[in-house]
């Protein structure tokens, strides 16, 4: 079964900077989307589950991002961990008429 999804406006696109990510608070869920220097997004859990880093002040490429406190290595497409943590939850995230909508869970 699959869990209904509550779809949330969560800022303009045009203050995400190409490269880079940023923290937003969707519904009860704090995520990081970043938008990749290709033109895609990814969103992914905003805490790494190792220590409680920043996840979107980390490094990330088209494929990853890299946990500023600890180096932790996460895939962008799947949460799933290089360095052997929790993998990180993953959202769906579009841009429509400019701003930024992420999926989360719906609360139950």
């Amino acid at each position: 079964m699959t869990a209904e999804m509550t779809k949330y406006r969560v800022g303009p696109a045009d203050e995400l900077p190409v490269g880079e990510g940023r923290a937003y608070k969707a519904g009860g869920e704090m995520v990081a989307v970043f938008r990749l220097r290709g033109g895609g997004l990814h969103a992914v859990s905003a805490v790494c589950p190792h220590a409680g880093g920043p996840i979107a002040d980390g490094l990330a490429d088209a494929e990853i991002v890299v946990c500023p406190l600890h180096q932790h290595v996460y895939e962008l497409a799947t949460g799933c961990s290089r360095t052997g943590q929790a993998s990180l939850r993953v959202y769906p995230v579009r841009i429509d008429h400019g701003d930024l909508v992420v999926s989360v869970p719906a609360p139950t």
